[in-house]
Parts: C-alpha cells; structure tokens; sequence
C-alpha cells in the first residue's frame, strides 16, 4: 500500500489511478493524515459509469429496479409522416 501526498497526486494523478486501476490502493495525505483512499473498482463494479451510478442508486434504494423487463424493446413507430412534419413547419414559418 502507498501513501501520496495532495500536492504530488495533484501533479501526478493519472500515474497513482493507473496503479488503483492495476488494484493498487493509494492513501492520500494531507499534512501527514489521511484524508482519502484511492483504489480499485469493488468487485461487481460496472466498468461504464452510468451502470455503475444506476446500480448504487438501487442499492441506496432511491431507485427500484423494473417489475418485468421486456423480451423486446417496443416497437418505434414515427410520430408523423414527414412530409406532414415539413408542411407544419412551413405554416408556422408563413405565420411569421
């Protein structure tokens, strides 16, 4: 286990989040105390972020997770024919 000063894991980040990323853990000081550790994703952790913030909001449980999950997405059916959609633009323009 290492420990890095705040100045020196200012001006050297991305080499002490290599090393946690490798599952190294780093204790971050400040005047000798420590104030932080960095260190590996915990074991389960989603490598994409918005996964990995979507699964901590169900375990804090200001989130539930879906009753039933569909086999397949619904069918996208378009809102207008475009033609529709471009003469409505047109009217709302000759409105100006």
């Amino acid at each position: 286990m290492r420990s890095v000063g705040l100045k020196i894991l200012k001006n050297k980040l991305s080499e002490y989040v290599r090393l946690a990323a490798a599952g190294e853990t780093i204790l971050v000081t400040d005047r000798d105390r420590v104030v932080a550790e960095l260190g590996p994703p915990r074991e389960g952790r989603s490598a994409r972020l918005a996964d990995a913030q979507l699964a901590d909001a169900v375990r804090q449980g200001w989130l539930s997770p879906p009753l039933m999950v569909p086999e397949m997405p619904p069918p996208s059916a378009p809102v207008a024919p475009l033609r529709e959609i471009l003469a409505e633009l047109d009217e709302d323009r000759g409105d100006r």
